[in-house]
């Protein structure tokens, strides 16, 4: 039994259908890319997550990343998944073409990542990553530094890393202590451990490249001391860079892709390449965390998607008890998809997954009107605030779709033997990596809603005002909907200015993961709305989109009351207690 990675369907209404994304095509923006070309990228990368990537997923999870003293090895599947991935151009999808690249909207690179994440989040997660390193360097290196670095990236034969956290500061950046000395010939000595580090060592390609964060000498304590560092694992003899391996982190899920504790300049210093100028590397990091930061929710999304397949197929040929009104125990055993609670857990977890990715594809396309829009300002502030959502929001409700593929399965979703298991530890660590829940809620509360006198709330419930009119003048289901969705989001507007109304961040912040699943909820609700107003056709597919819609506003929507009530009391319970009580 084989479930599909992802629905088609569902990806093609919401690309045509509901964001219109042939418009942008036919606005000359991107040559004469058509959706013919799409749809054959579509079909192409369906094929490849299914016949390279799906196939060796649980292998993944069996058969960890080694270290035998001198080299990283992975399962020899792995390579040649990633090779195929890369000749088929998908490497540079949204990137120029001056460097390699093939120049497609952001949104249209967002879909077509997803199916390697369904098929394979550890393996797809180098290739992500080589991806965001590199158009970080498109946004902040030198001519030189791209000419340099990119192509080989986008080829596949480097591949790229993040390395931001060390094992005594965690998220805290301000804490590192990796240190930069610059040198006569311009380049710097890195010296420091950095740890977390996805895709840190391995033996799939030629180089890694390594983006460093770290602190020059005189540099200001703090965030607003910190560099940025292109430091890859060999020089350009081939010689070791003295980046050494000090150990594989061994993981709940995700097992495929290694995740390492990497030592820099032991002996006579790594050789490190600064990007733009000194003191500004956090701000150039954050274009990688956020296209990473979105690129997790999408990852979170993909996984509760395929798990939600998974429960469906198995709910509807899995025979197993009667109807509770059936009275004769001689009675044929019906699929446990005509059960209450099964179709309760299917159709919440519908709910989840599509309305995860209608967020992610949405933050797609502001990707795009950022770079090419009409209204770029617009476009940025709402990226702003919804970036800390797209990463959390999935992360939590999509695991939940996950954690019910599971339940559905009863006593063998338990069991490895089920793919469902695996999928549930592969989502989990989304919650976590890239900035845990708890980081997100702090920069939804303590920085986005706030910057620019509120512009970023202002730019978002404009266009939940929107969706609003449009539900209430179409009348039925809809407006019921925008009416429940205007009543929340009055209240979302009210409870963040009653949290700042003393200014004070200590007070305002004690509850923020509260108010980022409160405003997660809202915002999800918006876009189920807006959903529902393009599902205007008769069939079954558009019938379950106005079904989940349904479901979101009756069950999941009126939860945020509670929530902010809670806000609204600002009783600062985790501030006040004392820890003597635990």
């Amino acid at each position: 039994m084989s479930a599909p990675l992802l629905s088609r369907r569902d990806v093609d209404f919401l690309l045509y259908e509901w964001l219109a994304t042939e418009k942008v095509f036919a606005s000359g923006a991107y040559g004469d890319l058509d959706r013919e070309t799409v749809d054959a990228l579509m079909d192409l990368a369906e094929q490849l997550a299914t016949d390279k990537f799906a196939t060796h997923n649980h292998r993944n999870d069996e058969e960890e990343p080694t270290f035998d003293g001198t080299t990283v090895r992975v399962n020899d599947a792995v390579g040649p998944a990633l090779t195929a991935y890369f000749e088929a151009g998908f490497g540079g999808l949204s990137m120029p073409e001056n460097v390699g690249g093939i120049e497609l909207p952001t949104i249209i690179t967002q879909a077509i990542g997803m199916w390697f994440s369904a098929a394979n989040v550890a393996t797809s997660g180098y290739s992500f990553l080589t991806r965001a390193n590199a158009n970080l360097l498109l946004a902040h290196a030198s001519p030189e530094q791209i000419e340099r670095w990119v192509p080989p990236m986008i080829e596949g034969r480097y591949f790229g890393t993040m390395c931001l956290s060390e094992p005594q500061a965690g998220s805290s950046l301000s804490d590192i202590t990796t240190k930069a000395e610059p040198q006569d010939d311009g380049t710097y000595r890195i010296r420091g451990n950095k740890m977390w580090i996805s895709g840190g060592d391995h033996d799939l390609s030629e180089n890694i490249v390594h983006l460093v964060l770290a602190r020059v000498p005189g540099a200001p304590p703090g965030v607003k001391g910190i560099s940025l560092f292109i430091v890859p694992k060999f020089r350009d003899d081939g010689s070791s860079n003295d980046v050494s391996l000090a150990g594989l982190n061994h993981k709940m899920g995700q097992r495929g892709l290694t995740n390492c504790l990497l030592n820099f300049g032991e002996n006579d210093g790594s050789i490190g390449y600064l990007v733009g100028e000194e003191n500004k590397g956090l701000a150039y990091m954050f274009h990688m965390m956020n296209e990473a930061r979105i690129a997790v929710g999408s990852g979170a999304v993909a996984q509760g998607y395929a798990g939600y397949l998974t429960a469906l197929e198995y709910a509807r040929v899995r025979t197993q008890g009667r109807p509770v009104a059936g009275k004769d125990p001689n009675a044929p055993m019906v699929p446990i998809i005509e059960h209450p609670d099964v179709r309760r857990m299917l159709l919440a977890s519908k709910a989840y997954v599509e309305g995860g990715l209608a967020l992610e594809l949405y933050c797609g396309t502001l990707v795009d009107e950022l770079e090419r829009g009409e209204d770029p300002e617009s476009a940025k502030l709402l990226l702003e605030m919804l970036t800390p959502i797209a990463k959390s929001w999935p992360s939590e409700w999509c695991l939940r779709a996950n954690d019910h593929a599971i339940q559905i399965h009863g006593g063998y979703g338990y069991t490895r033997e089920y793919s469902v298991e695996q999928r549930w530890r592969d989502n989990r660590l989304n919650h976590i990596h890239e900035g845990t829940h708890g980081i997100q809620a702090l920069d939804l509360l303590g920085r986005k809603v706030t910057m620019n006198n509120g512009a970023a709330l202002i730019a978002l419930a404009q266009r939940m005002q929107a969706t609003i009119d449009r539900g209430l003048a179409v009348g039925g289901a809809a407006a019921e909907h925008a009416q429940a969705l205007a009543a929340r989001m009055q209240r979302m507007l009210e409870v963040t200015g009653s949290l700042w109304a003393d200014r004070d961040p200590t007070s305002a912040l004690s509850d923020a993961t509260t108010y980022l699943d409160a405003v997660g909820h809202v915002v999800i609700a918006w876009l189920w709305l807006d959903v529902e107003l393009a599902a205007t056709g008769d069939d079954d597919f558009y019938a379950g989109k106005r079904l989940a819609s349904e479901y979101f506003f009756t069950r999941e929507l009126p939860t945020v009351d509670t929530m902010f009530d809670v806000l609204a009391e600002n009783d600062n319970l985790y501030v006040t207690l004392d820890e003597s009580a635990f």
